[in-house]
């Protein structure tokens, strides 16, 4: 079963997200370490996120019945519970593991190497600063920052530190979808319209479609993501399918020659040979679209003020949709500012007042909306490199737009807490009618399994390395 997990923010590129070599170097340089102790699993934070790791066997065992609440961050000013319609019952509680000292040798070893590694990381990335947390077992057992929050005061990294989480909001936002699925006030397969009349029902190729709040958040509703031009969108997915395929075919290609052994390495050489040839051929006739700066991105670096989650809309709710909907896999963000809308409306309260309540609920002290005129206690600086590669403060941009996709602050502290209520919410289902002793989870065991099951036509980016490493590969997003 799973039982480590790990979240790291870094401070670097564009927008305060992780470069993207960060977290895939991190996913192969971490497969690297020796395993400690039985039934470990590599989790790794990848960029401004956390992932979860490949199962091995052994489970959770061993973990301290009703363990106390967390005590809050002193530096962190009290947050006041939001005000709950009358209509409205109290989330379930969840109660998080008391984060411990590291008091044993047994990660010791792990940590001190993972340290080094973070420290190339970031001087290879030029990131300015990087975060780490570890859990095991729901207890977190490394937390240590490298660098700067903020260069120019030259303010170091720490576990405190709040950075923007980027699109992991996107996995905070189907945590509000699915407590509205439990308790039955939302359907995930009726059209938006329902809940969101104000977005105009949609046509493709002259066929009336429907957008459907599960279609949303498997990115397969057909809503645009920032680029506005379904022709260089297309290019681009086709770039990347030929790009996939061709790395898949060298790869079995080299494998069988592998194979082979010693055996006629002249003709070995000559097949691959033929085999880079004809890859340099495919590649000189395909070329990806020209992409845009970023920069150039007007909707990444909005400065306007939205009020709520309807008015968002306007940015978007006019566009065709790029596909018919459920056919194909477009990531997007704006298709999570339409859930935020519908979450106020299945909810019957303001999106971020619903989202504050789970925070509360889960112990996330320190995740707030990204806004500008308040104070937040060790908020870090953001940063990007221009043209000539030197590290400049990034524009201001006011994130209200997309808040549900992409505007959210946290602490790699609160990341733990979160991953954690989801690992176990899943892991209580498969231990029917079992005395193991199981950290309680938050969603109910039936939601995290329809939230883990596999959805058609989905595409994720996925990167496999195997050279950095003998004998191990290494999987990251």
């Amino acid at each position: 079963m799973y039982r480590l997990l790990s979240a790291v923010t870094t401070r670097a590129a564009t927008h305060g997200s992780c470069a993207w070599g960060c977290g895939r170097r991190a996913a192969h340089q971490r497969a690297g370490l020796p395993p400690i102790g039985p039934g470990w699993v590599g989790g790794l934070g990848l960029g401004l996120g956390l992932a979860l790791g490949v199962k091995l066997a052994g489970g959770l065992r061993g973990a301290s019945p009703a363990p106390p609440t967390a005590a809050p961050d002193p530096e962190t000013p009290p947050q006041a519970e939001p005000p709950l319609p009358p209509q409205e019952q109290p989330l379930a509680q969840w109660s998080p593991q008391t984060p411990t000292p590291l008091h044993s040798r047994r990660f010791a070893r792990a940590i001190d190497r993972s340290r080094d590694l973070l420290h190339r990381i970031k001087d290879e990335v030029g990131a300015p600063g990087i975060v780490v947390g570890v859990s095991v077992d729901g207890k977190e057992v490394w937390s240590e920052g490298l660098g700067y929050a903020d260069v120019e005061n030259r303010v170091p990294c720490k576990p405190e530190t709040v950075m923007r989480i980027a699109s992991i909001s996107k996995s905070l936002t189907m945590v509000a979808i699915a407590k509205l699925w439990e308790a039955g006030k939302l359907d995930l397969d009726i059209p938006v319209q329902h809940y969101v009349p104000e977005f105009p029902e949609k046509e493709y190729e002259g066929e009336k479609v429907s957008v459907t709040t599960r279609l949303l958040i498997s990115h397969l509703s057909g809503i645009r993501h920032y680029e506005k031009d379904m022709k260089k969108v297309k290019e681009e997915k086709a770039y990347k399918a030929l790009k996939m395929m061709k790395g898949t075919m060298e790869s079995d290609q080299e494998k069988e020659l592998k194979e082979k052994g010693g055996k006629n390495n002249e003709k070995n050489d000559f097949a691959k040979a033929k085999i880079e040839q004809d890859n340099e051929a495919k590649g000189r006739n395909s070329k990806p679209c020209k992409k845009k700066n970023d920069f150039e991105q007007g909707e990444l670096y909005l400065k306007e003020k939205f009020e709520n989650s309807i008015e968002s809309l306007r940015l978007f709710k006019n566009d065709p949709l790029f596909f018919k909907p459920g056919s194909q896999f477009l990531y997007s963000t704006f298709g999570y500012t339409l859930l935020a809308a519908i979450v106020e409306r299945a909810s019957g309260y303001k999106y971020l007042d619903y989202m504050q309540k789970i925070f509360h609920d889960l112990d996330m002290l320190t995740t707030v909306q990204e806004e500008n005129e308040p104070v937040i206690y060790n908020r870090a600086r953001f940063y990007v490199y221009n043209k000539k590669r030197r590290l400049v403060n990034t524009p201001y941009v006011d994130n209200s737009y997309k808040w549900a996709g992409g505007g959210f602050l946290s602490t790699v502290g609160d990341l733990l807490k979160f991953g954690n209520a989801m690992l176990y919410g899943y892991q209580v289902g498969l231990f029917k009618n079992s005395n193991e002793n199981l950290l309680p989870g938050y969603l109910k065991p039936e939601t995290m399994l329809m939230i883990w099951t596999p959805v058609p036509n989905t595409e994720m980016s996925w990167d496999k390395e195997e050279h950095l490493h003998p004998k191990k590969k290494s999987y990251s997003h």
